[in-house]
């Protein structure tokens, strides 16, 4: 099946499997063999694909007279798109913009979803085919500190989608040594924190920094969940809620409910103190990741979706 992937990224072209910033969206178009397009020259295509996966936006305004149905549908048999960000993000826009986000889902043959209550979420506000896709990773080319771990990182800062405060109070129960992503989105007052807070970097860079950290605590929004997925890779223990499903899988012993801080101080105080208890949690998200995040399972999973669309 030929594929064409579409988001705001100006460039063209396929995805090389030692790409440096290997973000889910990339690792989507590099484990299908997609082509790359801009979301705003699908009108200069001349090819026709099978399938066009997109990735809406979050500047929506800019495309409100953009034909990106019409182009979509003159290029590509079947049409679908990959969830940004979380299921609720979209609704912060104007209504104007509300409105155009709905009847571009409404316009879709197949919505991916990160989470079962993405899923759930995306089954009702549409009448389109939802699936529920596991978060991507391309481990071929990372490299891990080897030396001894310590610290806390935490999935984010102190926006208020990321919640950075609670992964902060959590954190500091398990060490003073705390860093933190800057996401290209950082309050310019952060800096009053004691928290190392790391410069944009590239995917890569990102896994080897992590690898240092003995820790991972991610007490906010619920979208792809790539850091959980990270710290499983490395066997990094990460407490966080469980409407995530890189959590409560990869994770589930220090999984919480959404908002019970309570419950994730006293797993952040076992975790500290049990050198069993982490260990434990240390080999389940490793062996987790490799039964149910493998590349293997991710493509399986599309064949089958491919498949149904071809018949």
């Amino acid at each position: 099946m030929k594929i064409a992937f579409f988001t705001e990224g100006q460039y063209t072209g396929p995805i090389s499997r030692n790409h440096p910033n290997m973000r889910t969206d990339v690792a989507w178009i590099c484990a299908l063999n997609a082509t790359h397009y801009p979301i705003n020259k699908i009108h200069e295509l001349q090819e026709e694909f099978d399938l066009g996966i997109i990735i809406i936006p979050k500047n929506k305004e800019s495309l409100f007279e953009y034909p990106l149905i019409d182009n979509l549908k003159r290029v590509c048999k079947k049409i679908s798109t990959m969830q940004e960000s979380t299921y609720w993000y979209w609704q912060g826009g104007t209504i104007q913009a509300q409105l155009w986000y709905h009847n571009i889902l409404q316009s879709m043959d197949i919505i991916f979803c990160h989470n079962d209550m993405d899923l759930k979420y995306y089954k009702g506000i549409t009448d389109v085919r939802c699936e529920l896709m596991p978060t991507l990773m391309i481990t071929d080319h990372i490299k891990t500190y080897n030396g001894e771990r310590n610290g806390v990182m935490v999935g984010g800062n102190w926006v208020t989608a990321y919640r950075g405060f609670d992964s902060y109070i959590v954190g500091k129960i398990l060490s003073d040594n705390i860093s933190s992503p800057t996401t290209g989105r950082m309050k310019p007052d952060e800096k009053l924190l004691d928290i190392n807070h790391l410069p944009w970097i590239n995917w890569l860079e990102w896994m080897y920094e992590l690898s240092k950290c003995k820790y991972g605590v991610q007490l906010g929004t619920a979208a792809a969940g790539t850091f959980n997925l990270n710290c499983a890779y490395l066997g990094i223990p990460c407490i966080a809620y469980d409407n995530v499903n890189t959590q409560k899988y990869l994770h589930p012993d220090l999984s919480v409910p959404d908002g019970d801080i309570e419950q994730a101080r006293k797993l952040a105080t076992r975790l500290a103190n049990d050198k069993e208890f982490y260990t434990e949690c240390s080999n389940k998200a490793k062996d987790n990741f490799k039964k149910i995040y493998s590349e293997e399972k991710y493509l399986n999973k599309m064949r089958n979706i491919i498949s149904s669309l071809e018949k």
